[in-house]
């Protein structure tokens, strides 16, 4: 059991020691003011853990599994919710709808197995939890009534790195590990996973997998599917574990049906997956441009040239300056090569060629074998990277002050970008003025800024921002109605419902529409065979 400095935060991300008093979530208003151009709100403090209302349990734990469930509240209320700017809000107030009656620690597999045992011979729902960091809606217990009652299945006290091919350059990791955790250990032995998403602090390996979770690299290897050779998962029919292989042609994968499978068709307990070689030689440059549009006409020509940069993160104008990366006046590009085994100034050289082709302007370039992992920090790329894993922590202090904050990401082709950017932006800023009773332009307005996270030789994956008044009091129906609008605009201009946040509940009625029904029908199926009591995760991925 985490000590209390060390345990989750009941509301919001990241840790009780890392919480900020009232007094700095007070220094940053001026800060509201000046770069989102927003008029900050008194404080609103969060409700106690003590002061929440929380049912009792509606089921105990039987004897035999005493050492590994518990009622108590922090375990119960730190969670009810994920990290969704909804979530936020309500964890904030201490609004707890639906608080598992049972959390369970295990710390073996075998922990695990009994307590999958247990809950589908009582018919009681079953959530796997890993860092609780879902923005869908998929480890809230938000289920049927008929089930009488809830487990969390935390599965962070399985966090060891059991076994590493030095000669395949494969780890068996277990699933609960987190992105620190499981570096940890492998760095012990010179090697990494490279896998570095923003939730990388809290989030897990299990957790990655579930989602299809999208990680450091902007191309080439920028999902855990592309990490992953083998999965091992328990079901209430037994447990499901696919053969080491590098590559196979017999038949559809197993991997592959548990890879973004949120929960619903096993828990997932440990994995092979491919590490790597600690880079040593780095090379990355900033680059503007003059707008959005050209940068994006760089990227896809650095893309299609395969030159796979590790790091190919494009800014509009907005977002770089809401970061502190640049005045916002141009688009800015975070470039960067890295390698565990040669010199990468070449390939720095070449992508910077095609930046200037494009209207780039490059900045400082930094080349190092002594770099530290994630590169430096002491230029405008520098100072965008530091905004974004700092992110998660600033947005509990904006919803504190009154600021509607939240993100939605897609993938598309090239050729339907231009259109989907446009009409997405548009269509985002005018739900968060409406919901917002804002204007849509000038002070006071909504601010909606994009950037592309990975890029692929057919399509980027851009990622938007919202920033727009929150109306106390009615935050969760401003959020109900801009993510519907944003996601009917996604839909409609051809991008999928998610790129690497996963479907979760809140996403369901788009994924319905986006995926063949002949093979919403073979999922329901395949969870009838793993899962014929239908206890794992009721509400995601399948309407129950």
């Amino acid at each position: 059991m985490p000590s209390s400095s060390d345990r989750l935060k009941h509301w919001g991300w990241g840790r009780e020691s890392q919480a900020p008093d009232r007094a700095a979530v007070e220094a940053l208003a001026p800060l509201v003011r000046e770069r989102l151009g927003l008029e900050p709100q008194p404080v609103e403090e969060p409700v106690p853990l003590e002061a929440i209302e929380l049912p009792e349990p509606r089921v105990k734990a039987p004897a035999s599994l005493a050492g590994v469930l518990s009622a108590g509240r922090h375990e119960r209320v730190s969670r009810a919710l994920g990290k969704a700017y909804r979530d936020v809000v309500r964890g904030m107030r201490g609004e707890i709808e639906h608080a598992p009656d049972l959390v369970a620690l295990p710390r073996t597999e075998q922990d695990v197995e009994r307590v999958l045992t247990w809950c589908a011979e009582a018919g009681l729902a079953v959530i796997p939890f890993g860092g609780g960091t879902s923005v869908v809606g998929g480890v809230e217990p938000r289920l049927p009534r008929e089930y009488p009652g809830v487990v969390t299945l935390d599965v962070r006290g399985l966090d060891r790195v059991l076994e590493l091919d030095e000669v395949s350059r494969a780890a068996l990791i277990e699933t609960g590990a987190t992105g620190p955790r499981l570096e940890g250990q492998l760095r012990e032995r010179g090697y990494t996973l490279r896998f570095f998403p923003q939730s990388f602090e809290l989030s897990t390996l299990g957790g990655w997998i579930a989602t299809r979770a999208g990680g450091h690299f902007a191309t080439r290897l920028t999902h855990i599917d592309d990490v992953v050779e083998s999965i091992r998962a328990l079901t209430p029919s037994g447990p499901w574990e696919s053969r080491r292989l590098p590559g196979s042609g017999a038949g559809p994968s197993p991997d592959r049906l548990l890879l973004g499978s949120e929960g619903i068709l096993g828990v997932i307990t440990r994995a092979w997956v491919r590490v790597l070689e600690r880079p040593r030689f780095r090379a990355s440059c900033p680059v503007s441009f003059p707008g959005f549009a050209e940068g994006a006409e760089a990227v896809r020509e650095l893309v299609q040239a395969g030159l796979d940069p590790a790091n190919c993160r494009l800014l509009d104008p907005a977002e770089a300056a809401i970061s502190g990366a640049s005045s916002g006046e141009r688009a800015l590009l975070v470039l960067g090569f890295e390698s565990a085994h040669h010199p990468v100034d070449d390939r720095l050289h070449l992508a910077l060629e095609v930046a200037r082709a494009h209207s780039g302007e490059p900045g400082e370039a930094r080349t190092s074998a002594e770099e530290g992992e994630r590169g430096a920090s002491g230029d405008a790329a520098g100072a965008w990277r530091q905004a974004f894993l700092a992110m998660p922590y600033l947005r509990d202090s904006l919803v504190q002050l009154g600021i509607l904050t939240e993100t939605f990401e897609t993938a598309v082709t090239w050729d339907r970008f231009p259109e989907l950017h446009a009409t997405v932006s548009e269509t985002a800023r005018r739900a968060a003025a409406e919901a917002s009773g804002a204007p849509t332009e000038g002070p006071g307005s909504p601010r909606v800024t994009c950037r592309l996270t990975h890029v692929y030789p057919d399509g980027p994956a851009p990622y938007f921002t919202v920033l727009a008044p929150a109306r106390r009091g009615s935050e969760i129906e401003q959020w109900d109605a801009i993510k519907a609008a944003v996601s009917e605009a996604i839909v409609a201009a051809g991008g999928t419902i998610t790129h690497h946040h996963a479907v979760g509940r809140d996403h369901l009625p788009w994924y319905e529409r986006q995926r063949p029904d002949p093979f919403a029908a073979a999922l329901t199926a395949a969870k009838r065979a793993v899962d014929p009591g239908g206890v794992l995760n009721p509400g995601v991925l399948i309407d129950p």
